[in-house]
């Protein structure tokens, strides 16, 4: 309780220091917000042209839209991936680049984890809102679903928290973890059906003689139901099952739990540490 007070006395703290994030994030740029939409836009016009034209892949139609197009199709994966992967980046770097208000004055730390995620939850809205606009003027009537497409936000916000607390604390005391990240982030980003529809993943394959449930394991990963889920509500406009759902806000609040215990575990020493 004495926790949670101390998280309401910071509310405020927490409201300037996601401003200041905004403000700091396209300082001295010429084109200010207008990069929050170009990097995505021109993500989807190299990943459009190699995986479209070169590599032959066709996006499913979406059921019950009836809408056929790649760049929509990737866009929709683009903006949860975009989203969990600044949200891990910014996160890793939150406490080092404060090291100098940590060290001076005493608040909860976590707010420089939160105010961050806050941040790229403004970045995320304002590409959902271009990518809303989009889908209504090729006649994908998205409107009604953007009440479930702001769940699936909220659900997804939670878990890049989680994240983050986890990889802020531990970057502090190992400072391998950044690069280590830029690793598996590559990994993780083939490791879901962003640039491929989920199609192409084999039911079963072949391991030194073992057939093993492919398509069943990689279903395991959250990141696919995460942006399946995605995709369910903005390209196909219906209902995700409420298994995924489920599956996607078990694991939300369970890497929440594991983020925020590890990080009061390790908050102790973070002014000595960081």
């Amino acid at each position: 309780m004495a926790r949670l007070a101390e998280y309401a006395d910071a509310r405020e703290l927490t409201w300037n220091l996601t401003l200041r994030e905004l403000r700091g994030r396209y300082k001295r740029s010429v084109l200010g917000w207008t990069w929050s939409l170009l990097n995505p836009l021109s993500t989807v016009l190299v990943f459009s042209v190699v995986f479209k034209f070169f590599l032959k892949i066709e996006p499913p139609v979406g059921d019950p839209s009836g809408l056929h197009n790649f760049a929509l199709f990737l866009l929709c994966g683009l903006v949860a991936w975009n989203y969990l992967s600044n949200g891990m980046n910014a996160s890793m770097d939150s406490l080092v680049s404060n090291r100098n208000l940590i060290e001076k004055v005493y608040f909860p730390r976590e707010i420089l984890v939160v105010s961050t995620v806050m941040s790229l939850l403004v970045s995320l809205l304002i590409e959902l809102a271009v990518l809303a606009v989009i889908l209504l003027i090729v006649g994908n009537m998205v409107i009604p679903w953007i009440p479930i497409a702001l769940v699936v936000v909220a659900i997804q916000t939670l878990f890049v928290l989680g994240i983050g607390l986890l990889l802020s604390v531990l970057n502090v005391y190992f400072r391998d973890v950044k690069h280590l990240m830029a690793i598996v982030l590559q990994a993780l980003f083939y490791s879901a059906p962003i640039v491929y529809p989920m199609s192409l993943v084999p039911e079963k394959a072949d391991l030194f003689g073992w057939v093993i449930p492919l398509r069943t394991i990689y279903e395991l990963n959250p990141l696919v139901t995460l942006v399946e889920t995605y995709r369910d509500v903005l390209y196909d406009l219906r209902f995700p099952p409420v298994g995924d759902v489920a599956y996607l806000l078990a694991w939300s609040v369970g890497v929440f739990a594991v983020g925020l215990w590890v990080f009061n575990r390790l908050d102790g020493r973070l002014a000595e540490e960081v």
